[in-house]
């Protein structure tokens, strides 16, 4: 499946609408039980809240990623907790990625988030908008399964995750060499595509509002779709105002320089399990 460049650069815009009433529909249907914690004042490359890593573990990954921003601004962050508390990790990660606005740049949107669950096993990869067309679902894919997967069932989260991050070094160098073979095909029509889930997402909308009266659980019905629609302007904001979130790892290693640099992330990527 070909895309242009040109077609996903106009299109960011409402891939970024779309993947909000996403999450605004996801939390409709789930109340949500996980609270993302407030943009730390001191901005680095690892927090390791479910403490996986030992002291010199994290700071060598820490150390490690703070280098490379520092000689090519993409921001890599290694985010680990203890349970995704019924969250779905693949709408968790990019919207953590979002609201922190992890990136060198909010020009060139080029952060990664990895996002780690101890409790359920799980792992996800989020590219911000610039790095897409680098680091695609395919070949983040096959580095959590070739790569980190198999570490991580070794028992050693630390070498799953420095090994994972040498490879999405190499994709970046264009060295990584991926196991999946291109094919040649049509186009895909993907604007049409979009328009159609945006209608069924606005009639789903509508139909929830005129329900009546139902239990009174959903005290004030949370956020409407024009709320939804004004936040997909506001785009890379990386305030914080999400609170609770003790712990972690603040200390240690330099951080990064000028702190996160307010990149955007789309909803996509991929994901693995052990």
């Amino acid at each position: 499946m070909k895309i242009s460049k040109n077609l996903l650069s106009n299109s960011k815009g409402i891939f970024q609408f779309i993947f909000l009433l996403l999450a605004f529909f996801n939390s409709n249907s789930i109340v949500a039980q996980f609270t993302i914690p407030e943009k730390p004042s001191f901005q680095t490359s690892v927090y390791d809240y479910a403490n996986v890593l030992s002291a010199s573990e994290k700071s060598q990954l820490e150390e490690k990623l703070i280098r490379y921003s520092d000689s090519t601004t993409t921001q890599i962050v290694v985010i680990t907790i203890e349970t995704l508390k019924g969250e779905d990790i693949g709408i968790l990660a990019p919207k953590w990625g979002q609201e922190w606005g992890i990136g060198g740049t909010s020009k060139d949107d080029n952060g990664v988030i990895i996002l780690l669950a101890k409790a359920q096993k799980k792992i996800w990869i989020s590219p911000g908008y610039g790095l897409e067309d680098r680091l695609t679902a395919g070949i983040g894919g096959e580095i959590i399964r070739n790569i980190i997967i198999p570490e991580f069932k070794a028992g050693s989260y630390y070498k799953g995750l420095d090994k994972g991050a040498d490879a999405i070094f190499d994709v970046f160098k264009g060295k990584y060499k991926g196991e999946r073979k291109q094919t040649k095909g049509k186009k895909f029509p993907i604007l049409p595509f979009i328009f159609i889930v945006v209608i069924v997402l606005i009639l789903i909308s509508r139909n929830k509002r005129g329900g009546g009266g139902n239990s009174g659980n959903n005290s004030g019905g949370g956020p409407s779709l024009l709320d939804v629609i004004i936040l997909s302007n506001l785009g890379r904001s990386s305030g914080g105002g999400f609170g609770g979130f003790g712990g972690g790892s603040s200390g240690g290693g330099g951080g990064f320089g000028g702190g996160f640099g307010g990149g955007g992330f789309s909803g996509g990527g991929s994901g693995g399990s052990w």
